[in-house]
């Protein structure tokens, strides 16, 4: 509720993340599972939010107030949000396309948001080899994205 707002998102949401959650505990030893439960519900309500599109306009009593410049800008910022939700998707398909310990080690710093000891914990890797496949996960998704950036675009 503290991110969706509604009762019925809240109530779906909770549904996926368990279902979420059963999956990436068949995946990964979880150490702090307060931390990391809470994790994985605030990640997956921030992405719910960033997907939706619906546009909120705002009247005042001073007449259309916030409407009259969304609508004027609104196709600008619809644009930004494509553009946006196209490069999140070309992201999280760059992720799956990394070996298995780079995307490990960038699920769990980046959407998961452990440090790299509890990284390297939760994973079995040394401190060192988390650096080192966060970095090189890192430059060979930057590497996919450009590679494949014009396919989205060309697509919408």
């Amino acid at each position: 509720m503290k991110y969706l707002k509604n009762e019925d998102d809240s109530k779906d949401a909770t549904l996926n993340i368990f279902e979420k959650l059963m999956e990436d505990l068949k995946r990964f030893e979880v150490v702090k599972f307060n931390f990391w439960i809470h994790s994985v519900a605030r990640n997956y309500c921030l992405m719910q939010l960033r997907s939706r599109k619906a546009m909120t306009y705002v009247d005042d009593e001073n007449g259309p107030g916030l409407d009259a410049f969304m609508e004027t800008h609104q196709s600008d910022h619809l644009s930004a949000v494509d553009n946006k939700e196209h490069q999140l998707q070309l992201m999280e398909e760059g992720i799956k396309h990394l070996n298995e310990e780079q995307r490990i080690c960038i699920e769990l710093f980046y959407l998961k948001k452990y440090c790299y000891q509890d990284v390297a914990e939760i994973a079995g890797f040394s401190l060192n080899e988390v650096k080192s496949f966060i970095q090189n996960g890192k430059r060979n998704l930057k590497i996919y994205m450009l590679k494949n950036s014009h396919e989205v675009t060309d697509k919408h």
